[in-house]
Parts: C-alpha cells; sequence; structure tokens
C-alpha cells in the first residue's frame, strides 16, 4: 500500500537545481558580451553598407575600412561624450536611466541629423597646415590614423570611467598623424596653445558658474523660511534665465550649420525666449507649489522638468556639434579617395551622416550608462537643484566662451560643473557654524569636535577628481602618440 504522502525524488530536485544554476550562470556570462557583439554587428553592417556603395576596388577598401572605423568613433562618442548631458539629471532623480538613454537618443540623432551640416573642414580646427598635407594618399592616411587614434582614446577613457573630450582627441589625432606625416613645423602651434588653455579655461569657468548659482540658489530661495513664497518669485525667474541661455546656446551653436546667427541676434532670441518662458511658468510655479510642504524637497521638486529640458536640449546640441568629430574624417577620406584631390572643405554625404547619427545613438544605449552613473553619481551628489546649476552652467559658459573668442569644451565644461558643486557644498559645510543646542557649559567643545569633522568631511570623491583631470591632461598628447603610429605603420605598410 503506497503511503499517504510519498517523499519527493531528491536526486530529481539536485539535478532540476542543478540545470536552473548552470543556464543562470551560462546567461550571466554572455550578458556582458551583448553589448559589444551589437556593436560589432553595427560596425561590420557599416563596412558592407559602404562596400556596396563602393565596390570592392584597390581604391574602395581604404573608404570601407574608414567607414568601419568612423562607425567605431561614433560608438565611442554616444558612450562616453553624452553623458555630460544627462547624467546630472539621473544623478538627481529627475530622469530614470531608460527615460534619459531614450531623450538622448532621439535628440542626438535628430541634433546630427537636422543641424548636423552638410559640409566640414576637413583639417581640423585648423591645426595642421593643409599645404604640408596635399599628397592624397598621405592625407588619406593622416585622417584615418586620426580617426582611429581619437577612437581608441575614447573607448580606453570609457573603460577606466574618465569622461573626455572628444574634440580634444580628434585634435590630437590629426596633429600626431601631421607631424608624423610633415614635421613639427606643419603645426600651427599658436592654435594648439588657445585648446592646451581650455584645458583649465572650460572646467574653471564651468565650476565658478555653477558654483555661484547653487550659491543664489540657497540664499534666496532654499535658506529662507517661508521657502514656498520665496520659490513662487525667484524659480519661474531663474527657470526663463535657463530658457535665454539655452535659446541662445543653440543659435549660436546647435544650428549654426543651417543659418550663421551672429552674437547680437543670439542674444535678442534668448531675451525673447526668456520673457515668453517667465510668462508661463510663473503661473505654472504657483500653481504646482499650491499646498505643498514649506520644504527643500518642495523647492527641488520644481526643477525637475527644467532639468529634462535641458538634457534634451543639450543632446540636441552636441548632436549638431559632435557628429562632426566622428564622420568629418570619414567624409574627407571618401571625398580625397574620389577626386584624388585634397580639399579643405568637403560635403557630408547622407549615408555618412546616417552612421553618425545612428552610432552615437548606438554606443549611448549599450555603453553610456557606465559614463552616465560616473557623471550624475560617482562624483558628487546631486539633487534636481544642483543638477540645474550644472546645466545652466553648461550653457552660460559656452555662451560667454563664445562672446569673448575663448576656446571651451562641453565635456570639461559640465564636469568642472559638477566639481564646482561638489567643491562649494565642501566649503559650505566646513564654514557654516553648525546648529547646536546644548547647554552653555558644552557649547565650545561640542563645536570644537563638529568643526573637526567638518573640516574633513569630503562631498567630492578625490579618486574620481584625480583620474578625470589625468585624462583631460594626456587625452591630446595621448591622441597624438596613437596616431602617429598608426600613420607610420599603415604608411610604410601602403609603401
Amino acid at each position: 500500500m503506497a503511503p499517504k504522502n510519498p517523499r519527493p525524488n531528491k536526486t530529481l530536485d539536485r539535478d532540476l537545481k542543478s540545470r536552473v544554476n548552470l543556464e543562470q550562470a551560462t546567461l550571466a556570462t554572455r550578458r556582458p558580451l551583448v553589448a559589444p557583439s551589437i556593436a560589432g554587428a553595427f560596425i561590420i553592417l557599416t563596412g558592407l553598407i559602404a562596400s556596396v556603395s563602393f565596390g570592392w576596388g584597390s581604391e574602395s577598401y581604404v573608404i570601407i575600412a574608414a567607414a568601419a572605423v568612423g562607425a567605431y568613433m561614433a560608438l565611442n562618442i554616444g558612450a562616453n561624450d553624452v553623458a555630460n548631458n544627462v547624467g546630472p539629471a539621473v544623478g538627481s532623480n529627475a530622469l530614470t536611466m531608460v527615460g534619459a538613454l531614450l531623450i538622448a537618443a532621439i535628440f542626438e540623432s535628430a541634433g546630427a541629423l537636422l543641424a548636423g551640416g552638410d559640409v566640414v573642414g576637413t583639417i581640423s580646427k585648423g591645426i595642421i597646415d593643409p599645404s604640408s598635407v596635399n599628397n592624397p594618399s598621405v592625407f588619406i592616411w593622416v585622417m584615418f590614423a586620426a580617426l582611429l587614434s581619437a577612437a581608441l582614446w575614447l573607448n580606453l577613457a570609457t573603460w577606466i570611467g574618465a569622461p573626455v573630450s572628444t574634440t580634444h582627441s580628434i585634435v590630437g589625432g590629426v596633429m600626431g598623424a601631421g607631424i608624423a606625416a610633415a614635421g613639427f613645423a606643419a603645426v600651427n602651434w599658436p592654435t594648439m596653445a588657445k585648446i592646451a588653455a581650455s584645458w583649465v579655461i572650460s572646467p574653471v569657468l564651468g565650476g565658478i558658474v555653477a558654483a555661484l548659482f547653487l550659491w543664489f540658489i540657497k540664499s534666496v530661495v532654499s535658506n529662507k523660511q517661508d521657502k514656498l513664497a520665496a520659490a513662487r518669485r525667484w524659480v519661474p525667474i531663474l527657470i526663463a534665465i535657463m530658457a535665454g541661455a539655452f535659446s541662445t546656446y543653440l543659435a549660436i551653436k546647435g544650428i549654426k550649420k543651417i543659418i550663421k546667427i551672429d552674437m547680437q541676434t543670439a542674444l535678442m532670441i534668448g531675451a525673447a525666449a526668456s520673457a515668453i518662458s517667465y510668462l508661463i511658468t510663473r503661473p505654472l510655479i504657483a500653481r504646482q507649489s499650491s499646498g505643498k510642504a514649506n520644504s527643500k524637497e518642495t523647492v527641488r521638486g520644481l526643477f525637475k522638468f527644467p532639468l529634462v529640458c535641458a538634457a534634451a536640449l543639450l543632446s540636441f546640441a552636441h548632436g549638431a556639434n559632435d557628429v562632426a568629430n566622428a564622420v568629418g574624417p570619414l567624409a574627407a577620406i571618401v571625398h580625397t579617395a574620389e577626386a584624388a584631390e585634397v580639399a579643405s572643405k568637403v560635403s557630408i554625404p547622407l549615408w555618412v551622416m546616417v552612421i553618425g547619427a545612428l552610432g552615437i545613438s548606438f554606443g549611448l544605449i549599450l555603453f553610456g550608462p557606465k559614463l552616465i552613473r560616473m557623471v550624475g553619481e560617482q562624483i558628487t551628489k546631486l539633487n534636481p537643484l544642483r543638477a540645474y546649476c550644472v546645466a545652466l552652467s553648461a550653457a552660460i559658459t559656452v555662451i560667454v566662451a563664445s562672446w569673448l573668442g575663448l576656446p571651451v569644451s562641453s565635456t570639461h565644461i559640465a564636469v568642472g560643473a559638477i566639481f564646482g558643486v561638489g567643491f562649494f557644498r565642501e566649503a559650505h559645510w566646513r564654514f557654516t557654524t553648525p546648529d547646536v543646542k546644548v547647554e552653555k557649559v558644552l557649547a565650545t567643545e561640542v563645536q570644537k569636535q563638529a568643526s573637526s569633522k567638518r573640516k574633513h568631511r569630503k562631498l567630492v570623491r578625490r579618486s574620481h577628481f584625480l583620474t578625470i583631470i589625468a585624462a583631460w591632461v594626456i587625452t591630446v598628447p595621448a591622441a597624438a602618440l596613437l596616431s602617429a603610429g598608426i600613420f607610420l605603420v599603415l604608411n610604410g605598410f601602403t609603401n
């Protein structure tokens, strides 16, 4: 007679558990390979599309290879450089990671395709004398080496977790290959000196502007006893300043390839946008803050939607400006290979622009979260108010630098603004007298202990700070050395 409660087959259970564990382990080991596999497929597909367009002739091989390297470069721009636009919004919880990736991908692509321009200079930033590399075959290998070296450096920087300047990477690549091809005399050293100066100018300006705005907002809103009344008065003004700054920023940077707008006109556009924004947001802020608690959390929440808009606009402007870093050398190679001549400016074929736009978006989605978390969460703690100061600093600093004729890097500005916010909080924490409610006998001793703790509190992670600064300093020379080596190998191999 069978027992009423038969015992389960323990051997079968162990086999099933072992199989499940094995499948889970297999999936866990395969997951890290998904993104590189998709990226590799995109690079191969790009090369195949180029081969369909140009065939497999001896002169087409270099175009096919350059198309693949251009796709690789675009992927790395998306993985590294786009994080600066959406990282603060993610770090402050104004955007989720998925939302940030979608917004950045859409607006980066739109900026690249709609405002990326149809003409690009072949010698990046005028750092190499065109007459020194007027041999078509030499010029092709200079551009190829510059493109590949910049892509490799961006890939390495992303791997170590350092947001670096795409423009500086390609400038270093062109300089290194140009020196290898034509000697040191071919380099425009005054221009290189200005670019080197931007290593210091960009982050310092960004940090100062962001810290000043954070101090101002704390003074007039956050530290007031009636925070809601102060917010209703000042937040519409602050949002209007952001609207004006971003309108001016887009006018002089985001759509400059479509229509040329001088600084005076751009400022007038910004003033109009600022006035319209104020009239719209004043009643909205009053309605949004009605019935809310009189707290800093309520004030911070009022900045979330402006942050989303800022992330979208920064992504659009970045796509319009930086797509040329990915496809400019590729367009130059295509033109030179077809026309057998070196031109100072070339048109960008549509298929080349599409490669840049798609590559940036794919790179962002596949590899971007690492740098987004680094910029938004790991350097210093951000909330919507601090992230707003970072985004506003990015736009205002570019406008001021353009007006003064100073060369700046948008990457250095954005990350420098995050450093500025963090170091301002450290200084504020160190020198603000703590509110300690104790008896008079213990007050002095308690304040000494509190002051000692405050002096040693670090709100900016020093390891990330030092890593990023070091990566900024060596970006141009590192890309230059890589490019020079690649050029010498390629030129020697073909000759």
